[in-house]
């Protein structure tokens, strides 16, 4: 099941009694009500004219529901006739005065939320943006302002917009990011997506699915009625639904029933939400993910620090990338054994585990020499000394003669003899980025002639990704020992889930082991890479991934379109830009990327130079380092 419950709210254009509303609402399954602050029809004049110095209050007092309910119950919706960009000035001045009282009400009543409907055009709600902009930041507004904007530019729908005022060229979701620019891209806006009947272009969802989307407004008369007489929706919508889903939106149904009970239309997104979107979480990265969806994870520096039992624990768990390795190691031995031929008389094969954590890689080249009738001895190499406490323990109670346990930093370590198979797991999200190379370079010398590395190679992906999430969730971040820029400069772990893939990944660094190519060995990279927009967006910085050959067709991957099924050890990278960047289709994004050595340090530095020019993040290594 999900993570939560269907969340659905029943939309009113008119609510004379509140509280019967509310009832009914509730009765009828609805967690939550849309309702006008104040009467449609009820235009004030502030500026001039007769009902300037109409007597009596201008709405319904907080005193007809308790706080909790109207925190809890109810999102306020703004009077339609408010237009505070009108060329008139009177229009314009009288829509200010309507529309800051409105925002005092909703923050008066303790609202969670307010709601209205964007105007077509980007440039048609410049004003509207400086007034929501100065009470959300300024006035420091307890709630979530939820623009309502239609998937489908109006032009071609039936919505209540004047079609006239609609530029045809422009997509709704340019009157968003317009918006929501001048906004400084608060957290506090949020996108309640009017779902059309002709559903856009697969690249326009795509582009919706990187927004903060709160909830699906769904009109009734998009529903149609199924063989018993019940609302469904098409499989389209199906889908759309679905995918949305995945961000924990919340529903609002909008319009006349047309059936015996609203309550029907309800059961049906119940349904919807526990069944279909239930199957998303079957999977084993979901369940091991549930809870980690865009939150900002530090990488891992295991040279570097010490892993605690819980985070061995974790990914010992995982229950492809052990089988893999097993896999490799197999086929490794079957190749040693080969290539020796009648010369195999020379005692068990030797096999290195370095970096052997609390185990699970001795046991697995124990299994696959036991697979292949293969005698073996194997050295379990690793420099956290709590965690040798267990490999000492296993090999005492399991292991027993055939293991060696080392408690040592494999690059200090003399071993008393050269392995024919070289295994570790050293790799990070981006593949290199903790420190296999530098590791596995070091402990080149304990190899045989002719023997063999598991990982053979590792190559490292980045693509641009657009993610108002993401940019948030890091300009957030504090820290009072660092510059305000430096989490700008800092690549993070993070499970992405409300973000838009602007193009494919394309590989970035590889690394190959043994590492014989050269006498001097040089692990420092620079690479430039290009990406095509295919529609506007924005950039909020780039996703890292990599795909790794452990031994000769047996591969793990968590680039997308070669993931190994299941496999949970890793999530992508993602590595910030200080500013988003405006695209427009048919830009080229040119992105330099750079892997910089020190004697004690390890840093990446970014930067583009097309479009436009952005200065060099992480220069030096001020603000993230992988430590040597």
């Amino acid at each position: 099941m999900n993570q939560r419950p269907v969340s659905c709210g029943l939309d009113f254009c008119c609510a004379v009694n509140l509280s019967e509303c509310l009832v009914y609402a509730h009765d009828s399954k609805y967690d939550f009500i849309c309702v006008p602050l104040v009467h449609p029809l009820y235009k004030r004049e502030f500026i001039s004219g007769a009902a300037k110095y109409r007597p009596g209050p201008f709405t319904r007092p907080d005193l007809i529901l308790s706080s909790s309910d109207w925190s809890n119950l109810v999102i306020g919706k703004f009077s339609p006739f408010i237009n505070v960009d009108s060329i008139d000035p009177v229009v314009r001045k009288n829509s200010e005065e309507a529309l800051n009282q409105e925002l005092s009400l909703a923050g008066h009543f303790g609202l969670s939320g307010v709601t209205f409907k964007l105007k077509c055009g980007i440039d048609k709600n410049v004003n509207l943006a400086r007034i929501i902009s100065e009470k959300i930041i300024h006035n420091n507004c307890s709630f979530q302002v939820w623009l309502q904007i239609p998937m489908e530019n109006p032009v071609r729908q039936s919505y209540s917009y004047r079609v006239e005022e609609c530029p045809m060229e422009e997509s709704p979701w340019e009157w968003w990011n317009a918006f929501r620019v001048i906004c400084d891209y608060n957290k506090k806006l949020g996108v309640a997506l009017i779902v059309s009947h002709d559903l856009p272009e697969e690249d326009e969802i795509d582009r919706w699915l990187g927004e903060p989307v709160r909830c699906l407004i769904l009109p009734t008369t998009l529903f149609l009625t199924n063989k018993k007489g019940y609302p469904v929706l098409s499989k389209a919508h199906q889908i759309l639904v679905k995918r949305f889903a995945a961000l924990e939106v919340q529903f609002i149904l909008t319009g006349a029933s047309r059936y015996q009970s609203i309550s029907y239309y309800h059961n049906y997104l119940d349904y919807l939400w526990k069944v279909k979107m239930g199957c998303q979480n079957d999977g084993t990265i979901e369940k091991f993910a549930r809870g980690y969806e865009d939150y900002l994870q530090c990488p891992l520096q295991p040279l570097m620090d010490n892993l605690e039992s819980q985070t061995y624990e974790i990914f010992e768990k995982d229950p492809v990338k052990y089988q893999e390795y097993q896999s490799a190691i197999y086929e490794a031995v079957k190749t040693i054994v080969s290539e020796k031929g009648d010369d195999n008389n020379d005692g068990p094969l030797i096999i290195m585990v370095v970096g052997a954590g609390r185990g699970p890689l001795v046991t697995a080249s124990l299994n696959a020499a036991e697979m292949a009738f293969q005698e073996v001895k194997v050295y379990a190499v690793e420099k956290n000394p709590n965690a040798v406490i267990t490999l000492q323990a296993l090999q005492r109670d399991m292991w027993k003669e055939k293991v060696t346990v080392v408690s040592c930093d494999m690059r200090e370590w003399n071993p008393p003899q050269k392995a024919d198979i070289i295994v570790s797991e050293l790799l990070g999200s981006f593949g290199d980025n903790e420190l296999s190379p530098e590791c596995l370079d070091n402990v080149l010398k304990f190899l045989k002639s002719g023997g063999i590395n598991i990982p053979q190679s590792y190559t490292s992906y980045i693509a641009p990704v657009q993610s108002s999430k993401l940019y948030n969730e890091v300009r957030q971040l504090r820290d009072k020992d660092k510059n305000p820029q430096a989490h700008f400069e800092t690549p993070y772990v993070v499970h992405l889930q409300n973000k838009y893939d602007i193009a494919n990944p394309k590989p970035l660094f590889t690394f190959s082991h043994p590492n014989t190519d050269s006498a001097i060995i040089d692990n420092s990279r620079y690479e430039v890479r290009t990406f095509q927009v295919e529609q506007n967006c924005v950039l909020h910085g780039f996703s890292g991934y990599f795909t790794a050959i452990l031994y000769g067709n047996i591969t793990i991957s968590i680039e997308p379109s070669t993931y190994s099924p299941d496999m949970f050890s890793w999530f992508p990278i993602f590595f910030p830009l200080k500013e988003p960047v405006q695209l427009k289709a048919a830009d080229e994004i040119m992105v330099h990327f750079w892997r910089r050595c020190g004697s004690k340090k390890v840093w990446y530095e970014w930067c583009l130079s097309k479009p436009t020019p952005v200065s060099i993040h992480n220069s030096t290594g001020r603000s993230s380092i992988i430590g040597l």
